[in-house]
């Protein structure tokens, strides 16, 4: 079943393209070629604008950590 939010809880605010853009430090032309490939973070088609849960991008971006190898 879905998630349930308790009343205090305030719906998480979700980001643009450009915000999404300006945190990661990429063109947002960059974006949507991910979002082609399915090589970025998720994100939601809400008519015709895309948007991100900032949750998702934060999870994404520590998903694409390098890992480091002892010699």
């Amino acid at each position: 079943m879905g998630k349930r939010m308790s009343t205090t809880e305030a719906p998480e605010r979700l980001m643009t393209l450009a915000e999404l853009a300006k945190l990661l430090g990429v063109p947002i032309g960059t974006l949507y070629a991910w979002r082609c490939r399915g090589e970025g973070p998720s994100g939601y088609r809400i008519g015709r604008h895309v948007r991100y849960r900032r949750s998702v991008v934060e999870a994404w971006i520590e998903g694409q950590a390098d890992s480091v190898r002892e010699p």
